[in-house]
């Protein structure tokens, strides 16, 4: 496993993280026993960062994680995420009260008297320009509640807005071979500022792992199935917002440039492995196999020039027009 810097915090963090949707709930039917076991192999295999939520069944992977840290002695950063439990979800429920009781949760959840990191939650794009809140934040580090914060964030616009905040230290956005846009001019700025770069739904929903036909289904409880037009949460989360079928053909055509002896979620997560700015990238894995899998990708040498200019092509003609200037 290799490191890299996340932003301005002085911690070296696993290049390939975990990130722990799925063993919270929405991605279908989850053990608690195995995705135990899935966590235990990332951190066997050097990871030390994981990325979590409150709403991720609702304080159960919080819970999952704190559980992990009492079995092992190792050093393991672990952030969340506040705000997405907030019905309705909206600007004005981003404020120091309603924050302060979800740290709150999110202490107890995670067995811990401070947070490492805790990342406003996809808010609506009004918050950032709200910077009483940021404020907020501020005097909340000052507690001892949480030792830094930083943002999730939906589109390239509230990124490049919440780094103007002196001490937002990372930016979680998705970024993978379906989603080239932060590349464009955000990840620059990000450097400038030194602000960790978290590389969120990198595998697409596991469309990028090229394990999904068009005969794939998917439980009732999956988001794969219940937010393919965004009825839940926006779009962008789902298969990065690419239609089914459209990112199908586009995987058929990555696909054809996978290595010898590398597969498809290997090659596809070293592409975002090929970008300096970014801190780490963060797949999810419900089962051992599938955290190894993942961490394997951090050895892989570098991608030919060749095969990142075919895969921006691959995007250029297939998905570009399609969620490009969308997110």
């Amino acid at each position: 496993m290799n490191y890299r810097s996340l932003g301005r915090t002085g911690w070296q963090v696993s290049e390939i993280s975990f990130g722990a949707w799925a063993i919270g709930g929405s991605w279908g039917s989850v053990d608690d026993g195995e995705s135990m076991a899935a966590l235990e192999k990332a951190i066997d295999c050097g990871v030390n960062f994981i990325d979590t939520a409150d709403v991720y069944g609702l304080g159960r992977s919080e819970r999952l994680i704190a559980e992990l840290k009492r079995r092992r002695k190792d050093e393991i950063v672990v952030a969340t995420k506040a705000g997405r439990r907030l019905s309705p979800h909206t600007a004005d429920g981003y404020n120091a009260k309603n924050l302060t009781a979800f740290i709150e949760d999110s202490l107890r959840n995670l067995a811990t008297d401070n947070l490492d990191l805790v990342q406003l939650h996809c808010p609506p794009t009004e918050v950032y320009y709200r910077p009483e809140l940021f404020h907020a934040l501020d005097r909340m580090r000052e507690t001892g509640k949480i030792r830094y914060y930083g943002v999730s964030v939906e589109r390239v616009e509230e990124a490049l807005k919440a780094i103007e905040y002196p001490n937002v230290q990372t930016v979680q956005i998705i970024f993978n071979a379906f989603r080239h846009r932060p590349a464009d001019l955000f990840f620059e700025q990000a450097k400038k500022k030194q602000v960790g770069i978290l590389a969120r739904v990198p595998l697409a929903s596991g469309m990028l792992t090229g394990k999904l036909t068009r005969r794939s289904e998917f439980a009732p409880d999956d988001h794969r199935n219940f937010n393919r037009h965004g009825e839940a949460f926006d779009v962008g989360e789902t298969f990065s917002g690419v239609d089914y079928e459209v990112a199908l053909g586009a995987v058929e055509e990555i696909v054809k440039l996978v290595p010898p002896g590398v597969t498809v979620s290997q090659m596809a997560l070293r592409w975002i492995l090929m970008f300096d700015a970014v801190s780490c990238a963060i797949p999810g894995a419900k089962r051992p196999s599938q955290a190894a899998e993942n961490c394997a990708a951090s050895g892989l040498p570098p991608l030919p020039e060749a095969t990142m200019r075919a895969i921006r092509q691959i995007y250029d003609s297939k998905i570009r027009a399609l969620v490009h200037q969308r997110w």
